[in-house]
């Protein structure tokens, strides 16, 4: 599995030849895949491979589940925290999100092996409030996004990390991680 970054909360997900594309800043970055954390109400429709609403979808052997932040969506727009499942992995997406979840949400989301998380205070994660999410959800890595200065988040979890151009690894590899912070550069 490789991972890049491409600034706010955009990354892409990439095995073999499937790739999946989280949050797009704009049209110009394809893949097989598209994931939506925060959706205008407004859309009248998505295109086949997009998931932008709570729910269960499987595309190209990725299996999704998408569950509504309520507290936190409005009229005009719908936040979704997502856990995707591929390759024997499980991927949380905390997308957009300004607070923290109900329980019953964290209880679904099981043992995940990597945890994208919004920090950066404001209209997302405080770097405290997302330490505290990362230690309750124990993935085995935690990627910051929405973030200009990861240095608060890795103080508020207590590690330090340089960071990496791509993070490049197989499940095997993340058994020896308990929590680890990867810090990935924005490749725009």
């Amino acid at each position: 599995m490789v991972i890049n970054y491409f600034g706010d909360g955009c990354f892409r997900l990439q095995s073999g030849d499937t790739s999946l594309l989280v949050d797009p800043n704009n049209n110009r970055l394809k893949a097989d895949v598209v994931l939506k954390t925060l959706i205008s109400t407004d859309v009248s429709a998505v295109a086949a491979n997009e998931v932008a609403f709570p729910g269960e979808y499987e595309i190209k052997d990725i299996q999704i589940q998408g569950w509504p932040v309520p507290k936190e969506s409005t009229e005009k727009f719908v936040k979704t925290v997502y856990l995707i499942t591929w390759e024997d992995m499980n991927f949380v997406f905390l997308g957009h999100l300004s607070n923290g979840l109900e329980p019953e949400i964290l209880e679904e989301f099981g043992e995940s092996d990597v945890l994208f998380a919004p920090v950066g205070g404001g209209h997302f994660l405080s770097a405290e409030t997302a330490a505290k999410l990362a230690k309750k959800l124990e993935p085995a890595a935690v990627i910051p996004s929405f973030t200009k200065n990861p240095n608060e988040f890795l103080k508020a979890i207590g590690q330090k990390a340089e960071p990496q151009e791509k993070f490049v690894f197989k499940k095997k590899d993340l058994d020896g991680f308990k929590t680890k912070v990867i810090v990935l550069k924005s490749a725009d």
